[in-house]
């Protein structure tokens, strides 16, 4: 059944072609603890999913136990014991800035979370070393499942969007960001939708 979101959508001719193309996306967040969504973020910059993947498992596997491991364990564990899981020493040092920042309270829980709007979370969570605005709003968008993101910074939603509406060069952050005001509020949704376009073969864009 159409949701509100994909109602609202259709509004732009251009969306609802990509809609009627592509079918429903499933929304459904993560809703992972932020600590360990945020752990998860910094190992995967700058790799590929596949080393990622073996680098986090290593990482787990230097705590005892089958729970991924908390704050207060990542901020106990040496740098460069860190290090041996394969990752590199910025992010070492990243991991346990997240860590400090978590005991602290800088960093909030996912109830805490559910109390705070995108942009205090974004504020907070760009204080930890290492994290930015885009890493920020993909934690918005999958693990917390907020419905108005249009990370306008992001290559693939640039590029779908380029491809989408016909254009001949990457639209400029600030001008999507000003286009994509009629998506709200869902332009999250929208968002999926320009990721899916940029993936999708060529000639099948209208």
């Amino acid at each position: 059944m159409p949701t509100p979101a994909h109602e609202h959508l259709r509004t732009d001719p251009v969306m609802a072609a990509i809609i009627a193309r592509i079918g429903p996306i499933d929304l459904a967040p993560r809703r992972l603890a932020p600590f360990q969504s945020l752990v998860q973020a910094i190992v995967h910059q700058q790799l590929s999913g596949k080393a990622a993947e073996t680098i986090l498992r290593r990482f787990t596997e230097l705590f005892p136990g089958p729970a991924f491991p908390s704050a207060e364990a990542v901020a106990g564990m040496d740098l460069e014991k860190l290090r041996t899981a394969g990752l590199s020493r910025p992010k070492a040092g990243y991991l346990h800035d997240l860590a400090r920042k978590t005991l602290d309270g800088v960093i909030p829980s996912l109830a805490e979370c559910d109390r705070l709007d995108d942009a205090e979370i974004i504020e907070r969570f760009t204080c930890v070393k290492g994290v930015g605005r885009w890493t920020v709003e993909m934690l918005l968008i999958f693990n917390l499942g907020r419905p108005d993101v249009l990370p306008v910074l992001d290559l693939g939603v640039r590029r779908g969007f380029q491809i989408a509406y016909r254009k001949r060069q990457l639209p400029a952050p600030a001008a999507l960001e000003k286009f994509g005001r009629k998506w709200a509020p869902h332009r999250t949704l929208a968002a999926r939708y320009l990721w899916r376009a940029a993936d999708e073969p060529t000639g099948k864009n209208g």
